[in-house]
């Protein structure tokens, strides 16, 4: 779970990405989870979008991609959505605040 400050700092970096999948008519489709998995692990901060013939909302397919991956969701907004998940082996991302526990 991501606290407040984490989600802050990833969508800020986040703001400067450009959208990498897109869900359309087809949906949410296991290979499309499993290619944003592999996306996230050289990644691990994606941003997505939602087209208008696709069925979803941006918020449900955020979600049923996270719960398929294992992903946490950053941010949703509009069509656009940004999802995060930390590589252990290899971290990409630097400098996101520590989990208070």
């Amino acid at each position: 779970m991501l606290t407040s400050k984490q989600r802050a700092y990833l969508r800020g970096i986040a703001a400067t990405y450009e959208t990498i999948f897109q869900i359309g008519k087809g949906g949410v489709t296991e290979v499309l989870c499993s290619e944003i998995g592999e996306a996230l692990r050289k990644r691990e901060l994606i941003k997505l979008r939602v087209l208008d013939n696709s069925g979803y909302t941006a918020r449900e397919a955020a979600d049923e991609i996270a719960e398929a991956t294992g992903a946490e969701v950053v941010q949703v907004i509009g069509t656009k959505f940004v999802l995060f998940k930390r590589n252990p082996k290899e971290p990409v991302i630097e400098g996101v605040p520590k989990d208070r526990k």
